[in-house]
């Protein structure tokens, strides 16, 4: 043990600690702090934490906003803990778009806008812009949470606007917005069709579309996205 290095050490040990205890750990000292926040700490946590005993649902009502774990061996739920709201809100205020290792993305319905959340840490991001990116439209927008090949968290917003798209990537890391290409059938930017929340899975993003009547049009759209960061 005398010949590991102390980084080792506080890296294995801390690495294993519930997110909230990493949050207040963040405090013990500038080092600390520094180690908490790098990329390869955020990834190496959330795969230790992918466990059976560390899940979690999120429930909103009309009044309160609650966490309780999922007992796997029966199904059910263990008792809930109250999640306060660390942003402005009003009741019934708040949707859940996405979700990825435990940060959501959510919009405040007064105002349209969106928001990066981890509701364990109470830690959150504002996303929108003057110049009208991160507002978000009900039954026209659709969000994506990824992790490109650098660990950056990314969030790909999917405008529908008359007719034509828009597609747009938020990084977490350098805290802004940024236009991509991307075409599909022109059939599936009518309101006819609901598109669901991306879901991320092996370097890909999929999205369900439908169209409205019973016997319509069921498709899966993939988004493969490049594996180097800087092109992306």
């Amino acid at each position: 043990m005398a010949d590991l290095p102390t980084h080792t050490i506080v890296f294995e040990i801390l690495t294993r600690l519930p997110a909230k205890d990493v949050g207040r750990s963040k405090s013990v000292c500038k080092q600390w702090y520094a180690l908490l926040s790098t990329q390869d700490f955020v990834r190496i946590h959330c795969s230790r934490s992918v466990v059976s005993s560390n899940q979690r649902v999120l429930l909103i009502d009309d009044l309160t906003c609650s966490v309780r774990p999922i007992i796997s061996n029966n199904n059910d739920y263990g008792p809930s803990s109250i999640v306060t709201f660390p942003f402005h809100h009003q009741n019934n205020d708040v949707s859940i778009l996405s979700h990825l290792n435990g940060l959501l993305c959510v919009c405040l319905n007064h105002t349209y806008e969106l928001l990066l959340w981890n509701p364990t840490t109470t830690a959150f991001k504002r996303l929108s812009t003057p110049d009208s990116h991160g507002f978000y439209i009900n039954n026209l927008d659709v969000i994506g949470l990824y992790v490109d090949a650098d660990d950056d968290y990314k969030v790909l917003h999917i405008k529908r606007r008359s007719g034509v798209l828009g597609v747009y990537v938020y990084s977490r890391e350098v805290d802004s917005w940024r236009n991509i290409p991307f075409i599909t059938r022109q059939e599936y930017l009518s309101p006819h069709f609901t598109w669901s929340a991306g879901t991320f899975c092996g370097g890909t993003l999929y999205f369900t579309v439908c169209e409205c009547w019973i016997g319509g049009t069921n498709v899966v759209i993939v988004l493969m996205l490049i594996r180097s960061s800087s092109r992306r």
